[in-house]
């Protein structure tokens, strides 16, 4: 867990608490959007992912299932919804910029790629449009 938040605090040049509010976002809106399966590969095979997202502030529908928050659209951003752009906004609120977020992105994607391995992130990459940019 550690080693991702150096990881992504080192990208970013940002402190190790902003880099773990990133990460836990982040990892926050994959196990929204991602299917089911695939996100419990990643944690089965990355357990310091789901503790990140565990100590973390989560992004809307708190205490609903993972399919529930997705069909109700409940997710990030002060504009409401989900998807990238919102998770930009909650992001953006934490002060990083653009060129910041597309770091912190492929720090936590490559992270979980190396301990999941291709096939876990490809199907999470191809269920959440616009994610592959980050591969």
């Amino acid at each position: 867990m550690e080693t991702l938040i150096a990881r992504v605090a080192a990208a970013t040049d940002a402190t190790p608490d902003a880099a773990r509010k990133a990460v836990a976002l982040v990892l926050d809106f994959i196990t929204r959007e991602a299917p089911d399966d695939a996100v419990d590969q990643l944690f089965a095979k990355a357990p310091a992912l789901k503790a990140i997202v565990a100590s973390g502030t989560t992004t809307g529908g708190e205490g609903m299932g993972r399919t529930v928050r997705g069909l109700m659209g409940t997710g990030a951003g002060a504009m409401g919804g989900g998807g990238l752009l919102a998770l930009g906004a909650d992001l953006m609120a934490l002060g990083f910029d653009m060129s910041q977020i597309q770091a912190i992105g492929k720090e936590v994607l490559e992270y979980a790629r190396e301990q999941a391995g291709d096939d876990v992130i490809g199907e999470i990459a191809e269920a959440i449009p616009g994610l592959a940019q980050y591969l």
